[in-house]
């Protein structure tokens, strides 16, 4: 299977509180802004195990609401067949996360009013 690097680009618009697992694990859900014109919003999920959740309030220290990041990032599934039901859930989990000076999420530009 040929894994292309997925990234993307963007203004970070909300960061959720910690969850914590009683495994000592947790995780952090955060939205992007890419200002891509069908599907601007974007939502990650940053899961560590319980050696490594100290990361997870480092990435709230160092990033807040409004800075420019660039995500490398995996597409996760899950698959739940409890309660009688079978679904599939699928997560965008970030893996690497970095700031980005100086990008600015395109605006968008007024459309023009036709005369007729």
């Amino acid at each position: 299977m040929n894994k292309e690097k997925l990234v993307t680009s963007g203004i970070i618009k909300s960061i959720s509180e910690k969850q914590m697992f009683p495994s000592g694990s947790g995780k952090i859900t955060f939205r992007i802004e890419s200002g891509d014109e069908y599907n601007p919003l974007w939502e990650f999920e940053l899961f560590k195990g319980a050696a490594y959740v100290e990361h997870l309030d480092n990435f709230t220290k160092y990033n807040k609401v409004g800075d420019n990041v660039t995500i490398e990032y995996d597409i996760k599934t899950n698959h739940y067949t409890g309660n009688n039901k079978d679904s599939v859930f699928t997560t965008l989990g970030a893996w690497k996360i970095s700031k980005v000076e100086g990008f600015e999420a395109p605006k968008e530009e007024p459309k023009e009013e036709l005369p007729f």
